[in-house]
């Protein structure tokens, strides 16, 4: 028998389940990452490719440094679980903001790709991360693999 026991369920969940769709939403980012790469390459020359490159890594950050903030807050309490989503979502758009004005500043930034890139890859990464979360109590995270 095991004397220690999880305090809450938060704490039996190894890796915690927003880590783990984090984790795979990054491992998707890497598969698209060469067709986005060699669409900013051709079309828009080097600054394209380091556009795209730039775009790609902001969006794998973003989710996870989200997941990093969610896991954190969970393991205090539910109201600094909300105030840690409402405020890591505000301080996370604010660092890519910072990011983008500090390298378009430098004259590094294709604008096109950029935003292609980084919408793109946003909302279909998550899209196509919604077809394999299980969307139940029982198995939360990911759906298991067969």
């Amino acid at each position: 028998m095991n004397d220690a026991a999880p305090v809450n369920e938060l704490e039996s969940l190894d890796p915690a389940t927003e880590t783990a769709i984090a984790r795979d939403l990054t491992r998707r980012a890497i598969w698209v990452a060469p067709a986005f790469l060699l669409v900013g390459l051709l079309g828009w020359g080097l600054d394209g490719l380091l556009s795209s490159a730039l775009a790609l890594v902001l969006v794998a950050v973003n989710f996870r440094l989200g997941a990093a903030i969610i896991t954190r807050a969970a393991q205090i309490s539910i109201n600094a679980l909300y105030g840690a989503v409402l405020g890591g979502y505000v301080a996370r758009l604010a660092l890519m903001t910072a990011v983008v004005l500090v390298v378009k500043a430098v004259g590094l930034l294709a604008t096109v790709p950029f935003a292609i890139t980084l919408l793109v890859t946003h909302l279909g990464l998550l899209a196509w991360e919604s077809r394999h979360v299980a969307m139940t109590l029982a198995a939360p995270g990911l759906k298991p693999t067969k």
